[in-house]
C-alpha cells in the first residue's frame, strides 16, 4: 500500500493570523508531502510495504539501516497528528477529562503551560514538544528531529512542532512567540480529550 498526504482538517486560512496560508502551503503542501513521497519510495518492494504507518515506525525505530524509513514515517505520522492538535479559535484552558488529568498529574493548567513551553523552548534544533499518557499519567516530553513517543510505547495526546519550518515564515526566529500563540490560540482540546477516551 502507498501512503497519501492527508487533507488538513480545516481550510488553509482557518488558523490565520496565528499561522498563515503561506506557512500551511509550505509546511503541509511541501514538507509533509515530501515525507509521504520519500516514505513510499523507501518502503516500495520491502517487507514494510503493506504495513500500517504505526507498524513501520515501530519496526524501523532504532534500526540503523532503516533510519531513513523511520525518519520519513515518523514525520508523516507526527505532522498528521500535529494538524489535528490545532483548530481555529482553540487554545486556552481545557475542559473535560484532560483538565482533570492536568490538575491531578501536572499540578494545574499553569504548571502544564510552564512545562510545555519549556519543552518547546529547550528543544535544541529541530523537534517536538508533547503531552503524553505514560503509565496512566500525563507527562510533558520533547523529542529530537523525527522521533515520536510512539517509538517508545508512549501514547501521544498533543504535540507542537518546533522545527523552524513550522513557524519561520510567520514568526522568523521568535520561537517563544509561536509557542505562546500555539498554547493561547491554537490547541484543539477536544482532540486531546478524544485521545483520553
Amino acid at each position: 500500500m502507498s501512503f497519501t498526504l492527508p487533507e488538513l482538517p480545516y481550510s488553509k486560512d482557518a488558523l490565520a493570523p496565528h499561522i498563515s496560508v503561506q506557512t500551511l502551503e509550505f509546511h503541509h503542501g511541501k514538507h509533509h508531502n515530501t515525507y509521504v513521497v520519500n516514505l513510499n519510495k523507501l518502503i516500495q518492494g520491502t517487507d514494510l510495504a503493506s504495513e500500517s504507518l504505526e507498524t513501520i515506525i515501530q519496526k524501523s525505530a532504532g534500526v540503523p539501516d532503516k533510519s531513513g524509513i523511520f525518519n520519513n514515517a515518523a514525520q508523516v505520522w507526527n505532522h498528521t497528528f500535529y494538524w489535528n492538535c490545532m483548530k481555529p479559535g482553540g487554545g486556552g484552558k481545557p475542559s473535560g477529562p484532560v483538565s482533570e488529568k492536568i490538575n491531578q498529574d501536572l499540578g494545574g493548567y499553569e504548571k502544564f503551560v510552564e512545562e510545555f513551553k519549556n519543552a518547546g523552548l529547550t528543544q535544541f534544533g529541530s523537534g517536538w514538544a508533547w503531552l503524553v499518557l505514560k503509565g496512566g499519567k500525563l507527562e510533558v516530553m520533547k523529542t529530537l528531529n523525527a522521533d515520536t513517543p510512539l517509538a517508545h510505547g508512549i501514547k501521544p495526546l498533543l504535540t507542537m512542532d518546533v522545527w523552524e519550518h513550522a513557524y519561520y515564515l510567520d514568526y522568523q526566529n521568535r520561537r517563544p512567540d509561536y509557542i505562546d500563540t500555539f498554547i493561547s490560540s491554537l490547541i484543539n482540546w477536544e482532540f486531546v480529550n478524544s485521545g483520553l477516551s
